[in-house]
């Protein structure tokens, strides 16, 4: 029997780290009156900017967010928009101790462009490249001194394919965790998909199975679902396959169970943001009780609430629980019908 209050109460006694690629996310909102004489674009009167935490930075906000301790390891540039981004950090409780600041890079910053909360350009300033040999040696000296001190219950790879996770960096953090009993997840992109070997949640979307495995892919079925867990098992050996499905939900699969949790309706406004929220409650889920459907039930709920926020969003752990405490029941191996 699961007691969701006590689960979340639970939360503050997590150590997280989360690894990968932080970005700044700047927002200039304005209106738009005209067409520029200049050329057959629109001119955007910019009345307010805002800047926010993006990338894997988005990930430690959500953790965060539902009172887990959270410690954040990346590369930034030496220049301005580093200065905000840990400022940022440090105001939102992450640790941000470990984060090394590159003369090789430039802190990735999107710029986006928004009027009446629709976006009219984006505007990247980024390095793509590999880190350096020095920067991901001095990153993985990092890691291992703070899973000495802190021996965190979950690590997070939040992966963007701007260059921090290189294929030594993944498995020399994977190994560590496994050393350690520590568990490892993943939310991939298609540069690395198949760097991570032995991980223990591999959490790609659709998109991302897609491009990973060069698969056309019209419309879904269990039996389809279940050869792409073969697949990338196949390659990887991990421990969980953890796909969203978008509107229809999302499909697990371990060596016991293979299920598709159902989407609830929501009201959409914006997706963004919405795979780092079901990776970041998904890791803690599981890390708190190795219950893989409840792990999928609640970060199917978590994925949800946030895509009706317009723009990158962090979960509310209070509408989480208010949310767990009306749709999930006490008793979580009950609800789902598995698709064997």
């Amino acid at each position: 029997m699961i007691n969701i209050e006590s689960l979340f109460a639970e939360f503050s006694s997590l150590h997280v780290a989360v690894i990968g690629d932080v970005m700044l996310d700047t927002y200039w909102w304005g209106n738009v009156d005209r067409i520029s004489p200049e050329a057959p674009v629109p001119v955007v009167a910019m009345n307010r900017r805002e800047q926010r935490i993006g990338g894997a930075g988005n990930v430690a906000l959500n953790t965060v967010s539902l009172g887990a301790q959270t410690t954040l390891f990346a590369v930034t540039g030496g220049d301005d928009d580093a200065k905000t981004l840990s400022n940022l950090l440090q105001q939102h409780n992450i640790n941000t101790k470990y984060i090394i600041q590159s003369d090789k890079r430039i802190t990735t910053n999107k710029t986006r462009v928004m009027s009446r909360n629709q976006q009219m350009l984006r505007l990247d300033s980024e390095i793509t490249n590999d880190i350096s040999e020095d920067d991901e040696t001095q990153l993985l000296k990092n890691f291992s001194a703070y899973i000495n001190i802190s021996k965190p219950a979950v690590v997070i790879f939040e992966d963007y394919n701007k260059g921090v996770l290189t294929p030594r960096l993944i498995q020399s953090v994977i190994k560590i965790c496994k050393a350690n009993n520590i568990i490892s997840a993943v939310d991939p992109k298609r540069k690395n998909f198949f760097a991570y070997k032995h991980v223990d949640i591999f959490k790609p979307n659709l998109k991302e199975v897609k491009d990973g495995l060069n698969m056309l892919i019209d419309d879904i079925s269990p039996d389809l679902l279940t050869k792409i867990h073969t697949e990338i098992y196949r390659h990887l050996q991990h421990t969980i396959s953890l796909i969203t499905l978008s509107e229809k939900g999302i499909f697990i699969h371990d060596e016991n169970t293979a299920n598709i949790i159902p989407a609830h309706i929501r009201n959409i406004a914006d997706v963004s943001g919405a795979g780092d929220t079901v990776i970041a409650v998904a890791a803690l889920i599981y890390a708190a009780t190795k219950d893989i459907l409840l792990t999928a039930e609640i970060a199917n709920l978590a994925g949800g609430i946030v895509c009706e926020a317009v723009g990158t969003a962090t979960i509310s752990k209070e509408k989480l629980l208010q949310e767990c405490s009306e749709l999930i029941s006490n008793n979580s191996n009950s609800t789902f019908p598995s698709i064997h």
